[in-house]
């Protein structure tokens, strides 16, 4: 290989390595910079965005997110889908010069992929005839922060449950549950539904135990905030079309499938939660 096409080469991994941060800087909590500046520093605004204000419920698993997902999804001006996982889906630049190309365009790889998460949003809406659209995938929960960065005009829905609650549900659904890790798992969420409470004033928050508990009155002030009209088709789910109930695409247990709203099951107040979880508890209300 001549001395020039080995400086190309090197010169091209360079670049992708530039535009290409680990993913837990993607994630992370966006820094202040200038409008129109990307984290790595060169001009890229963003490109115009085919939905503009998507709705996303923020949530731990195992909170009710499958019931307020077919509950929105029974409003005839509202698209809620089973779980989209966004963050899973990447762009790969497969060859050296393309994120050399791209850059010419103002477009880095995280811009691309928020283009592409744009698409999909826009086609799913179109296709369902309605003009409001709601992902209520947990993990989006993790990445709020990017999300917010991909859509400024983005809509938060936080819905909160008991942690104590959450791990019960974890732990019964679990084979042979490890304890740790599911109370890790559920900090997890924790912190950043927390991070997101704190950062995101404007974001609507409701509670799991209040949405089976009165589902009219907080259906109503989630249409309020969504900007639509209350309609009571929403409390009868179970005569609408909400697509498949299986594995990673929400709960499939027999409970969602009743097509019943269902009582929420309580946490054991015997069980001790771990200090931070409790800590949280308390800051949502559960806990005095």
């Amino acid at each position: 290989m001549s001395a020039i096409a080995k400086g190309l080469k090197r010169r091209g991994r360079l670049m992708a390595q530039a535009v290409s941060p680990p993913r837990r800087t993607l994630d992370a909590i966006p820094a202040q910079r200038p409008a129109g500046q990307t984290a790595e520093g060169y001009a890229a605004p963003l490109a115009p965005r085919l939905v503009a204000s998507p709705v996303f419920v923020l949530s731990s698993v195992r909170s009710g997110s499958t019931l307020l997902r077919v509950l929105l999804n029974s409003h005839s001006r509202v698209r809620a889908p089973h779980e989209m996982h966004l963050r899973t889906v990447h762009v790969r630049m497969s060859r050296e010069f393309t994120a050399d190309a791209m850059k010419e365009l103002d477009l880095d790889r995280e811009e691309l992929e928020h283009v592409l998460w744009d698409r999909v949003l826009h086609l799913e809406l179109s296709r369902s005839g309605k003009d409001v659209i709601v992902d209520k995938t947990p993990p989006n929960t993790l990445i709020w922060p990017r999300l917010h960065r991909c859509w400024p005009e983005a809509r938060f829905v936080l819905l909160l449950r008991h942690p104590g609650a959450v791990i019960q549900s974890l732990t019964s659904r679990r084979a042979d549950p490890d304890h740790e890790a599911i109370r890790a798992e559920v900090l997890g969420y924790a912190e950043k539904l927390e991070e997101a409470r704190q950062a995101l004033p404007g974001a609507h928050v409701i509670t799991y135990e209040d949405l089976t508990a009165d589902p009219e009155r907080v259906t109503r002030g989630l249409c309020a905030y969504l900007g639509v009209e209350w309609e009571s088709a929403m409390l009868d789910y179970g005569k609408q079309d909400h697509g498949s109930f299986r594995p990673k695409l929400g709960d499939w247990s027999s409970e969602i499938r009743s097509g019943r709203i269902q009582a929420a099951r309580q946490a054991d107040p015997t069980a001790e939660l771990p200090p931070r979880l409790a800590e949280m508890a308390r800051a949502w209300g559960y806990l005095v």
